[in-house]
């Protein structure tokens, strides 16, 4: 049971939150447990949407992405964003089984991929505080600053959505991955 209320449809959420729902509808056919729930705040479900839209534009891969959100996701124990990401990362990513399992377990078998979950790994394990080697490996790895800084912003928008998840017991509305069968 969530800990508030998870608006049973559109209708149901606050009313400043109803066309951000709508616009999630159109773009993904349903509207996902996690965007009901951030909708109680239509100014957090607007600054959601805002950053991931954002991100989406950036420089990192799909793949680069999906992967991150599997780590961070795995670190945090968050077992709804576990769910949602293997099932993105599968389905939308084309990841296979043993490329998401290393992911979740903080690499990658793609040398280049790996440097950036390595990095994001670091990033959440020490919350940020990355040393010069951390981020000169990554860089070694080919990644442009722009990049790292994408790396820190995913790490921080999973990182959100990790928390809501879990402090409001967000119904997983994907087929149930769990953070403690890694």
């Amino acid at each position: 049971m969530t800990r508030i209320p998870l608006p049973a449809s559109i209708d149901a959420a606050p009313a400043a939150a109803q066309p951000l729902l709508g616009g999630v509808q159109k773009m993904l056919g349903s509207v996902p447990n996690l965007f009901r729930i951030t909708a109680n705040s239509p100014a957090s479900l607007e600054g959601y949407l805002g950053l991931n839209g954002a991100l989406a534009k950036g420089s990192l891969k799909p793949q680069t992405r999906e992967r991150i959100a599997l780590a961070v996701a795995q670190i945090n124990g968050c077992d709804y964003c576990l769910s949602a990401h293997s099932y993105l990362a599968k389905n939308l990513a084309k990841l296979d089984d043993a490329e998401i399992a290393a992911n979740r377990n903080g690499t990658s078998s793609d040398p280049h991929a790996d440097a950036a979950v390595r990095f994001a790994v670091k990033l959440v394990r020490e919350r940020g505080r990355v040393s010069d080697t951390d981020v000169s490996a990554v860089r070694m790895a080919g990644y442009s600053d722009a990049e790292i800084v994408e790396i820190v912003a995913h790490v921080a928008l999973n990182t959100l959505t990790n928390y809501l998840n879990e402090a409001f017991r967000t119904p997983i509305d994907f087929p149930v991955v769990s953070a403690s069968a890694a």
